[in-house]
Formats: structure tokens, C-alpha cells, sequence
């Protein structure tokens, strides 16, 4: 019996030491991608800069251009528009509006289907006919106010149609 207790032991000993081992290597392999995208991160914002830089040089070159013929002031608010349409359109091509649908909502309404969030309004059935899980409502009688004879709501709390508190 002291002989498997004492394997018992050795057992739980290299457990320990597997899972030991196993975060070790997990932790350095972490280490090394956040490295690597920490480096990636860094060239793309280096490049971002540097392409705005560029961007601004082909501006300037622009408004020199046409600062042969023009006016400066012309050729800047000229080069300032062709750089607002450019930012527009741009613009325009990263967000769809609702004038230029997708191919998904296209799809959609070919189908019929509405345009609520999640599919279908809550409370209603997939075949959307009416409202699920809510009890009939009963027509109210013609020429009778919704709060009463008087109009007024009735207090907080109590059933309109019960008839102990007509």
C-alpha cells in the first residue's frame, strides 16, 4: 500500500511539472505574436504616415500646377474642392447608403421581408401574421371613450375591463 501512495505522489509531481511546463510554452509563444503584431502595427502606422505625407506633396504639387495660370488663392480653393470630392467619394464607397442597396438587402426585399433588426419585429410569428404569445383584443364599443365615460385614463394599477371598478 506505501508503495502506490508513494507512486500516487509521483503522479501528482508530474502533473504539476507538465502543466508547468505547458503555460511556460504557452506564455512564450504569446510573447512571440505580440511581438510579431506589435512590429506589423508599427510598419502599417509608418506607412499610413508616410502616405499622407505623399498625399499632401501630390496636393501641393497640384496647387502649384495650377498656380501657373491662376491666382494663388484660386489654385488653392481649387486643389482645396478636388480634395473634398476625392474624401466624398471615397467616402461614399466605404458606407453603403440606403439610395445604393447591397446585394443582402436586395435579396431581402425580393423576398418580402421587412426591415427590422433581427428579422422579424418581436412578439410576432415567423409567418409575421400577427402577435404571438398576446391575447386577443376586445373592440371597443362605438362612441365610448378609451378611459370611460369621462375620458379620463383609469388609475394606475387597476383593469379597465374588469367590472368591479366601473
Amino acid at each position: 500500500m506505501d508503495r502506490l501512495d508513494h507512486l500516487e505522489h509521483l503522479d501528482k509531481h508530474l502533473v504539476d511539472e507538465l502543466a508547468l511546463v505547458a503555460r511556460e510554452t504557452i506564455r512564450d509563444e504569446l510573447r512571440q505574436q505580440t511581438r510579431k503584431q506589435r512590429r506589423k502595427a508599427a510598419l502599417y502606422a509608418a506607412s499610413g504616415a508616410l502616405a499622407l505625407y505623399a498625399g499632401a506633396a501630390l496636393a501641393l504639387a497640384l496647387g502649384l500646377a495650377l498656380s501657373l495660370g491662376l491666382p494663388d488663392w484660386a489654385a488653392a480653393l481649387i486643389t482645396a474642392v478636388v480634395l473634398g470630392g476625392a474624401a466624398y467619394v471615397l467616402r461614399s464607397a466605404a458606407r453603403p447608403s440606403a439610395s445604393r442597396p447591397t446585394a443582402e438587402h436586395e435579396g431581402e426585399i425580393a423576398a418580402g421581408r421587412d426591415r427590422v433588426t433581427g428579422g422579424t419585429a418581436p412578439g410576432m410569428p415567423p409567418g409575421g401574421k400577427g402577435p404571438a404569445g398576446y391575447p386577443p383584443v376586445p373592440p371597443v364599443a362605438p362612441g365610448v371613450a378609451p378611459g370611460g365615460a369621462t375620458g379620463s385614463p383609469p388609475p394606475a394599477g387597476v383593469d379597465p375591463e374588469d367590472p368591479r371598478h366601473r
